[in-house]
């Protein structure tokens, strides 16, 4: 009989000694130690699929989320990303003693970073000395693994409970519990089977414990069915003082979203992990995650910001996985934030350093959009307009699924531009032309007819974008947002582009309307965001964005003036994003010292305790915000580090670093994994 654990593969590693090794040097980790639980967000540990969010309380994860598991419930009356069962959580009890936070001390959670792993470390009373390490599995998307070691201080009595229950928002939950018995092992499986909340889809999850025993000498199990919502496995061992006990417990969840027969599927996943066995497992996911960090961003001269680097890069390669149709929400795998929606946080913020330091999880990014194509030409269709609209707010089938609400569904347009942008920028890197004609020039094409459609001819016989809301979301239901005119204007020549390159003739149209597009001016010469633009306090930069990533402005004098009149009125609790693209726009300019000023301001007011995780805004309490992760890196790969795509690939432009470092080095950038080197 093994103990279980639910739904979502995790890796649990739970080791020993309450006193957590000092870190607080290292550039691949990050300790929380003084927790307070009052005051406390957690860290995620994730591999693209699931997503285990710690908690502050002993042995209990806080969220544990299944990437596609979507249904509608909760807020805004739209489709939302759904909890997945509770499989990481355990219980224990010391001499009969239920353990909590109140009888622990010298608790630390530490997170490794290069290994993908968090790890908790306390000591209960005076009796035992219990660690802990959790890891989504990198090989395995669906299957994670927990590994426990418990030091005896003295004799005790030790009980750990396996425990799987279900989130409120999961119903018709049925349990299971049965042993596979074969010679030369014992499999104990507990499972739970649940519908989301209106029935859509069926969830599963099924977990099993590794003993480090001999078959036939494993600790007797009971299996404990408390209600519906929650079951447990449990075994009770005895311990010398001196004496370290260690096990392990694997487990998988999946639902109909992935396959077809998720009960079943979710306990074969659990028996192919358990008889890989546990130093298996982690050899295989330790090998996956050094493939991930050879490409890396290194600074050298500043531990403490090379560790912050780490910690972005690490949410970001978390978020992700090569080989799927899944996009990134603003807040990645952290938890419900946004609803797991898929805005153009990924294309414009997310999407780009992956796309330089690990193309082939970037075009993941792009098959989610290219897969609900179809949905996008439905929207433009039910708009009156040509080609694809895509939505504001994409749930798991491509659907617009902003709240109603919110004037950001109907009218930010934009995002359909940030899409294609985003497509042609992945053939730029890879030249990958058999991806072009397949995947990137079909969307290119809608997207050009979109706009195409979109823009109205004035009577002064130029082109014009009607009633849009800005990428400054503080102006609403306004004419030539210089932002939305300016993608357009792009990607419209990126379509036409694409098609020379298949040997198409591009729609002249498209020429007509890019060529035709304003792009307005304030008296003073600065670019005007909309039409009527006067001046007003802004929520984060939009005509900056002509500059970068955009290059419809290209001269020196105009993007300085621009830089000089938008950054005195952005607002200063505005989203992070912002302060990244003033950030590395100094950097081009050759304004380091400025541009280093502006830095620390991309994220570290966002920072929350205890662990640093990054909230959408300075004081905001929902991270983590791994969209303000994409700009921040930005500024050292695009800004600092000089890296521009083009049609030749990746150039890097000539910049310079800040006098604080001794040297920024890009590793394993693009389809070449090339190194480049600031001095």
């Amino acid at each position: 009989m093994i103990q279980k654990i639910t739904h979502l593969s995790v890796f649990l590693l739970l080791s020993l000694s309450g006193i957590a090794q000092d870190v607080s040097n290292s550039v691949w980790h990050v300790q929380a130690k003084n927790i307070d639980p009052n005051n406390y967000y957690g860290v995620t540990v994730a591999n693209g699929m699931i997503g285990i969010v710690s908690s502050a309380e002993p042995l209990k994860v806080k969220d544990i989320v299944l990437n596609g598991a979507f249904d509608t419930y909760g807020r805004g009356r739209v489709s939302n990303i759904m909890k997945t069962f509770d499989f990481a959580n355990m219980d224990m009890d010391v001499d009969g003693q239920r353990l909590d936070r109140k009888r622990i001390q010298n608790y630390a959670q530490t997170l490794d970073m290069q290994h993908a792993s968090l790890t908790t470390t306390f000591d209960h009373t005076d009796k035992i000395s219990v660690k802990q390490t959790i890891s989504a599995l990198r090989h395995l998307p669906h299957t994670a693994l927990m590994e426990v070691e418990i030091t005896a201080k003295k004799d005790v009595s030790v009980t750990p409970h396996s425990v799987l229950s279900a989130p409120d928002m999961l119903r018709d939950v049925k349990n299971f519990y049965h042993l596979i018995d074969r010679p030369h092992s014992l499999i104990p499986l507990i499972t739970s089977v649940a519908k989301s909340p209106t029935g859509k889809n069926t969830v599963a999850a099924s977990n099993s414990f590794i003993f480090e025993e001999e078959r036939g000498k494993e600790p007797a199990l009971i299996h404990e069915e408390w209600d519906y919502g929650l079951h447990r496995l449990k075994f009770t061992i005895q311990l010398k003082a001196g004496q370290t006990y260690r096990f392990a417990v694997v487990g998988s969840t999946t639902s109909s979203e992935h396959v077809a027969d998720p009960h079943n599927e979710a306990e074969r996943l659990t028996i192919f992990a358990a008889l890989e066995r546990t130093e298996r497992l982690k050899k295989r996911h330790t090998e996956a995650w050094n493939k991930l960090w050879e490409s890396d961003i290194v600074i050298e001269g500043d531990a403490y910001v090379q560790r912050d680097v780490h910690f972005a890069l690490y949410h970001l390669y978390s978020f992700a996985r090569e080989g799927t149709a899944y996009s990134l929400s603003p807040m990645g795998l952290s938890g419900l934030g946004y609803n797991g929606h898929v805005f153009w946080d990924t294309e414009l913020w997310m999407y780009p350093p992956l796309l330089v330091l690990h193309p082939e999880i970037a075009k993941s990014l792009l098959e989610y959009r290219f897969q609900r194509l179809e949905e996008a030409k439905n929207n433009a269709f039910s708009h009156g307009y040509e080609g694809a609209m895509f939505p504001w707010e994409s749930d798991n089938e491509g659907q617009e699924s902003t709240p109603v609400w919110a004037l950001t569904g109907p009218f930010q347009h934009h995002i359909t531009g940030d899409i294609g942008f985003a497509f042609w920028k992945y053939y730029q890197v890879t030249k990958d032309k058999i991806w072009l004609r397949d995947r990137g020039y079909p969307l290119l094409k809608e997207v050009a007819d979109f706009w195409a459609s979109r823009a109205e001819k004035g009577n002064d016989g130029k082109y014009h974008i009607i009633n849009v809301v800005c990428a400054d979301e503080y102006a609403e239901n306004v004419d030539d947002n210089a932002f939305t005119n300016g993608m357009a204007k792009e990607v419209l020549g990126y379509a036409a582009e694409a098609a020379r390159e298949l040997g198409v003739t591009p729609n002249p149209k498209w020429v007509e309307v890019a060529t035709g597009l304003v792009i307005l001016k304030l008296d003073n010469g600065v670019t005007r965001e909309h039409a009527t633009y006067n001046g007003e306090i802004i929520k984060q930069a939009d005509v900056n964005l002509l500059a970068y990533p955009l290059k419809v402005v290209t001269d020196i004098t105009q993007l300085k003036k621009d830089l000089d009149y938008y950054e005195a009125r952005m607002d200063k609790n505005g989203p992070a994003m912002s302060f990244a693209i003033l950030c590395l726009l100094n950097a081009r300019l050759g304004n380091t010292e400025k541009a280093y000023q502006l830095f620390s301001q991309t994220y570290k007011p966002n920072e929350v305790p205890p662990f640093g995780v990054i909230a959408e805004t300075a004081g905001g309490t929902n991270p983590y915000f791994a969209t303000g992760a994409g700009g921040f890196l930005q500024t050292l790969l695009n800004g600092f580090g000089g890296l521009d795509i083009t049609k030749a690939g990746i150039v890097q432009l000539k910049t310079k670093i800040p006098a604080q470092w001794k040297s920024l080095t890009l590793k394993g950038i693009g389809v070449d994994k090339k190194t480049f080197v600031v001095r």
